[in-house]
């Protein structure tokens, strides 16, 4: 919110009070990838929002998200000539997998860096609010140094915000994003949408599948009956924060051969010990001819390719979803992207929690609270939700691949399923909802991180339970080649 008048006090009249049931939201993610209505008689549902202190239908959201990806791995599995087996899940266990709760060796990793967070422009916040995401070391030192400060111990968060004191939130967000950093503006639902940003995500849908090459069908290996669904598939994942890492950790889950691949050149953040379970963890440096080759090795033996880098980074490098489909034809390609493939934000950079700062919920969930300072939602739900709906669109485009032929490309960004968040109207009361006891939804594994304390999947198969077969690994613990 831009001015000088407080967050004012929402009135809940305003408010969608009754946000369509989760099953409804779940048939319509199932039909828009396009897959047999039929099939929804074998999944079930349990439990209502709140489950979670927000004004937002985030369970829900979380529910029906990770049942469209676990229904879409059953159906796989009826596709490859087994029988559909019953799904379940349960709404408060898919909101907790979806705080990424974790702890290592006992220990509860800092979320945050010390500088990442909002902060008020102008006195009394007169200029607006903004959020600096600062969990990357050149990200700090970015935002630091736009606000001329020291990178260094001597430098404290009140500098910061003596800093701000003199600025303008939008005129920082811009700075900012003309120098690759990641700064969000605090809007309103109402200034978000009459930007051109919103503008351009509004006419995107949730999700996009398009056919992007000419391919015969590509048969999948033989699959036996106790099998998990997607096993003998392989996966590329070439993601990093934490959508991407999410949608391949599930694929995981349900069987498939995941290989994430880091590059030897970038930090990454603690939670990568929570979302590489179940994979393979291999370094390759795409900034030199041999990385690239390496790659483009694997992904010729690849079932799917997903990426999140930003929009343009992985095609300047030889591997847009239209190459891979020349170099793999019968691919299926995901790309992320933080504010959709069109509009002016398309090249931004941005996290889930910049996003809900900058189209709205940080607002939103203050005025439901009656508080003058902007709320964060209780889970990273863009980025988790997002994550399901990459391995929701992958799957149906294996499906299509083995019914149609062709080479796939979906795509998600964290702003449509913003959008999608919100469509959902909102829950009076729902902040009064207390944290949920979330003990009985850990297991304990070993890792190459330490003893990981974790959730588990909350996604339950009659037949083939989700399970993750191999503990996580840093980065560079494996090969760069398939086993």
């Amino acid at each position: 919110m831009h001015g000088n008048d407080p967050i004012p006090t929402l009135d809940i009249d305003s408010m969608n009070a009754v946000p369509p049931p989760a099953n409804a939201v779940t048939a319509d993610l199932w039909c828009q990838a396009g897959l047999p209505p039929s099939a929804l008689a074998s999944l079930t549902l349990s439990g209502s929002d709140p489950v979670m202190p927000s004004s937002f239908a985030v369970g829900t959201a979380a529910q029906a998200s990770i049942a469209a990806a676990a229904l879409a791995a059953a159906e796989v599995r009826h596709v490859r000539g087994l029988s559909r087996q019953q799904v379940s899940v349960d709404m408060l266990h898919a909101a907790v997998e979806c705080t990424n709760f974790m702890s290592l060796d006992g220990v509860i990793p800092e979320v945050w860096d010390r500088f990442s967070g909002l902060y008020p422009c102008g006195p009394d916040a007169r200029n607006g609010w903004v959020r600096i995401h600062a969990n990357f070391r050149h990200h700090r030192e970015g935002a630091l140094a736009l606000l001329g400060l020291r990178a260094d111990d001597t430098t404290t968060r009140a500098d910061v915000i003596a800093a701000l004191s003199h600025t303008n939130a939008l005129d920082f967000e811009q700075k900012a994003a003309e120098r690759g950093l990641v700064v969000a503006a605090l809007r309103s639902f109402e200034e978000w949408d009459a930007s051109e940003p919103a503008k351009a995500v509004a006419r995107l849908p949730l999700y996009t599948i398009e056919k992007v090459g000419e391919a015969d069908p590509r048969p999948l290996p033989d699959l036996q009956a106790t099998e998990r669904p997607l096993s003998g598939i392989r996966v590329l994942d070439l993601t990093r924060i934490l959508a991407g890492p999410v949608a391949g950790r599930t694929l995981a889950a349900y069987g498939a051969d995941v290989m994430l691949i880091n590059s030897p050149n970038l930090p990454n953040v603690d939670v990568i010990a929570e979302t590489s379970r179940g994979k393979l963890s291999a370094l390759i440096d795409l900034h030199h001819p041999e990385g690239r080759k390496r790659l483009a090795h694997l992904g010729t033996q690849a079932h799917v390719f997903m990426q999140g880098y930003r929009p343009g980074g992985l095609a300047a490098l030889g591997f847009s979803a239209e190459g891979l489909a020349h170099l793999r034809p019968g691919i299926v390609y995901v790309s992320l992207s933080a504010y959709g493939h069109e509009g002016p934000w398309a090249h931004r950079r941005g996290f889930d929690s910049l996003v809900q700062t900058a189209t709205g919920f940080n607002h939103a969930e203050a005025q439901a609270a009656g508080s003058d300072t902007p709320k964060a939602l209780p889970m990273q739900i863009l980025d988790h939700a997002s994550g399901y709906l990459m391995a929701l669109g992958a799957q149906a485009a294996l499906i299509r691949q083995q019914q149609e032929g062709g080479s796939w490309h979906v795509r998600v960004s964290l702003a449509q399923t913003a959008n999608w968040l919100r469509s959902m109207g909102r829950i009076p009361n729902g902040l009064a909802c207390a944290k949920p006891d979330i003990e009985c939804f850990l297991e304990a594994t070993d890792s190459g991180f330490g003893r990981l304390v974790a959730a588990t999947h909350a996604a339950r198969f009659a037949q083939t339970p989700a399970m993750w077969a191999r503990p996580s690994m840093p980065p560079g613990s494996h090969l760069p080649q398939w086993t």
